[in-house]
């Protein structure tokens, strides 16, 4: 589904993402791992468009996506979900939802995905008149995802889901992460560290200084989903 090949991605001078490639079957969910500052998060929104590359090429079900604004790459499917959030804190939850589903190919899905959200995550449902701002962090997260999905995505990228979060809270997160995949959307996942993916994704690639230097298949369940990926 996603190719990333050899694609170098500037902040003015300075050279963040060094001829990074990796690619994500349909119905995968692949892990990046790094520490803080070497280019998790400039490669997510490079899939994404909202960085640009300034070389190298990444094609989405076989097109080149390169070009391609923000819209135009969430219309074909490619939704960003980041690690800030970006919630409406004095808009519902039920509003923020409906915001996800904005582009016509949504909008034509939007009740369907409206259920799937609340069946997904029944707290948002318990609260779906509430404040964005009056939720707690594992409740925005899920809000957040589930803005996502109200974009009809088939690619969620997704910038450290468990971010902020209480150690407790962080299990149940990446399990809802894992419930996404197992309906079919294809995940691409960026965590700090391995230990925090468990079962959730099927291979991992480490990030170092801008630089792909591992890539590594889980073990368990979700492990043996690798070899069986479709192809890209």
């Amino acid at each position: 589904m996603l190719e990333v090949d050899g694609i170098d991605v500037y902040y003015d001078d300075f050279h963040v993402l060094h001829s990074v490639s990796l690619t994500v079957g349909h119905g995968e969910a692949v892990g990046l791992i790094g520490a803080n500052g070497h280019g998790k998060s400039t490669l997510l929104k490079a899939v994404c468009g909202l960085v640009p590359v300034r070389s190298g090429t990444i094609r989405f079900d076989g097109e080149v996506v390169n070009r391609l604004g923000t819209p135009a790459r969430v219309r074909r499917g490619i939704v960003y979900v980041a690690e800030e959030r970006h919630l409406f804190p004095d808009m519902s939850v039920l509003e923020n939802l409906l915001l996800g589903a904005y582009l016509p190919r949504a909008r034509k899905e939007k009740v369907s995905n409206l259920e799937l959200v609340f069946d997904l995550y029944p707290k948002l449902r318990d609260r779906r008149n509430q404040m964005a701002r009056t939720l707690s962090g594992g409740e925005a997260q899920m809000l957040a995802l589930g803005r996502g999905l109200m974009s009809a995505a088939r690619l969620l990228a997704v910038d450290e889901p468990s971010f902020g979060l209480a150690p407790n809270l962080v299990h149940d997160m990446l399990g809802t992460v894992r419930r996404v995949n197992e309906m079919g959307i294809t995940i691409l996942l960026v965590e700090q560290h391995l230990a925090q993916l468990g079962q959730v994704i099927s291979r991992v690639y480490r990030l170092e200084e801008g630089e792909i230097v591992g890539e590594t298949a889980m073990d368990g369940a979700r492990g043996r989903k690798a070899s069986a990926a479709s192809p890209v």
